[in-house]
């Protein structure tokens, strides 16, 4: 018998999917934005004793020089929490099991259970590593450092991400949390292997 402790249970959790696997909101091509692209356009705007708070939706670096101006949680993809939504969902699905699914992505039409939906955010999260047909690499993009061009594999472990282009951003020698891309990879494997 499988118990949950969660705070979040099945109705409550697919409302909370249906946003977060929305392409229009936090569903980039490269994983989970840390901001819905929603505020791109739609800025969360707070007023207290006369003065406006804006959240913007960022992709990238940010635009102000807070906290450094190249930290940013509004907008980028950050591998450490896109990693804990990988294993969440795992987690959910374990408990749940293939009858649980949800539409993934948004829009689709299409039906997937929790563990198909990691899958497929991991997948997301490995594209920002991988060349395309020509050579590039995501990370990389826009660009002009040795072997951006798809020339070599020297790899770096950037900080975050944009949320829109997958590209590098912020220190490039995270060789911590965004070397979780190789246990990703590595399920992958065992996926493919299975």
């Amino acid at each position: 018998k499988r118990r949950l402790l969660a705070l979040v249970h099945g109705h409550r959790m697919k409302q909370i999917l249906a946003r977060m696997l929305d392409p229009a909101e936090f569903l980039s091509d490269y994983g989970v934005r840390s901001v819905s692209r929603y505020h791109l356009d739609h800025p969360y705007v707070l007023a207290i004793d006369g003065r406006e708070y804006r959240v913007n939706y960022e992709a990238a670096e940010s635009e102000t020089a807070l906290f450094g101006g190249n930290s940013n949680w509004r907008g980028p993809i950050w591998f450490p929490i896109n990693f804990l939504i990988v294993e969440a969902l795992q987690k959910f699905h374990h408990f749940y099991g293939d009858d649980f699914r949800v539409e993934h992505p948004m829009g689709s039409g299409q039906l997937r259970n929790l563990d198909e939906v990691a899958a497929d955010i991991s997948r997301r999260l490995e594209r920002i590593f991988l060349a395309d047909a020509q050579g590039r690499r995501p990370l990389f993009s826009g660009q002009h450092l040795p072997g951006a061009d798809g020339s070599g594999d020297r790899l770096l472990f950037y900080e975050y991400f944009n949320g829109d282009t997958g590209a590098g951003l912020g220190a490039s020698h995270q060789t911590g949390w965004t070397a979780l891309v190789a246990k990703l990879f590595d399920r992958t494997q065992d996926r493919i292997a299975e």
